[in-house]
């Protein structure tokens, strides 16, 4: 594209007045398993952007096919208004066509970060109303969830504030590696972002999916899953919005994460699968014998709901947890769908 049409041109950083980094010591920075995303200015309308780029060799299509099978040219369409938008005139290929970056845009701060922001790091049963009313995603995790885009004089205040203070670095003989800036914080509701994992329904799914203490039992034990696995995971989200600690931590005795322990737990938490849940996979006979009954290849332990609900702030908290036990059922057909869980009695309390 000529510099003739740009309105705006490229910024000169600095490359001293930064704090280095020791090159042999991990730095907490902000990037992912497969990109790193990165602010920066459409220099021909001057607008902010965010640039989500992929790892040298990944080939992230389906994060962009998932946008397509959204229907972006429509984003006030009330099923996409709370997605976060692709820019999709930017999609940036490289040379066999592979798409290397995605453009974004820029949104705030994660509801992870927000929570820690918050007295506590949790909050009421009645905040969390408003955030989970408008989630339902693959992959689903606080991290995902970022706040609305900052106010222009934010979003330039941040710019500014890199030439001043530039970003501590580690400089390595291949490549430089920044730590993560805090972001200005948006006001309003969060979006769903990070559509890479995210899967249409028109096909079988088996493969391993969501975070460790979030998988859903078919998940777990490598059985076919469909878009009920959302509905699992908009709880545990919801859980951890209001509780300070996880609802499953699926740690054996050594502090590693086990699928033993985490099904012990699910065990406490619902009792054992039913017959036809038990049909549906291959494993199951190595953790339950043929009549249902837990192997004890890790020790129940003594929980319940209202247990682990104990510092959990706000009212009706018997409500909250009828509709935590509604989502979190073993048989995926016994779980509501996606409106039916919007629509319950709980959620929907106190709205005209």
């Amino acid at each position: 594209m000529s510099s003739s049409q740009w309105t705006s041109v490229p910024r000169d950083f600095p490359f001293s007045g930064f704090k280095l980094l020791d090159s042999s010591v991990l730095a907490g920075l902000g990037y992912g398993v497969t990109s790193t995303v990165w602010y920066g200015r459409d220099l021909v309308n001057s607008s902010y952007v965010a640039l989500k780029i992929y790892v040298t060799g990944e080939n992230r299509d389906d994060e962009q096919n998932v946008y397509k099978h959204l229907n972006p040219v429509n984003w006030e369409h009330p099923s996409r208004k709370f997605i976060r938008k692709l820019f999709d005139h930017f999609i940036i290929t490289g040379p066999h066509g592979q798409h290397i970056c995605l453009v974004h845009e820029p949104l705030g701060i994660s509801a992870s970060e927000l929570l820690e922001w918050i007295p506590g790091k949790t909050m009421t049963l009645e905040d969390m109303k408003v955030c989970i009313r408008q989630l339902t995603c693959t992959d689903l995790q606080l991290k995902n969830l970022l706040l609305p885009t900052p106010k222009p004089e934010a979003l330039s205040n941040f710019e500014e504030e890199e030439i001043r203070r530039p970003s501590a670095r580690k400089v390595l003989h291949d490549r430089t590696i920044y730590t993560s800036a805090r972001f200005p914080p948006g006001d309003g509701l969060p979006l769903l972002s990070d559509l890479g994992e995210a899967r249409l329904s028109n096909k079988k799914h088996t493969e391993d999916i969501m975070p460790n203490p979030y998988r859903a039992p078919e998940v777990i034990l490598r059985a076919s899953w469909d878009y009920k696995v959302d509905i699992w995971n908009i709880a545990m989200v919801a859980w951890d919005i209001v509780s300070f600690s996880t609802l499953i931590k699926g740690r054996n005795p050594d502090g590693i994460f086990d699928d033993r322990a985490h099904l012990a737990e699910l065990v406490a938490l619902l009792g054992c699968p039913p017959p036809d849940f038990r049909a549906r996979s291959h494993l199951i006979s190595v953790f339950w014998d043929d009549s249902g009954t837990w192997k004890e290849l890790a020790p129940i332990p003594d929980i319940t709901f209202e247990s682990l609900a104990a510092n959990i702030k706000g009212e009706d908290k018997d409500g909250f947890l009828r509709w935590i036990r509604r989502a979190l059922q073993w048989n995926p057909s016994d779980r509501p769908t996606a409106l039916e869980l919007l629509y319950d009695e709980w959620l929907m309390k106190e709205l005209e």
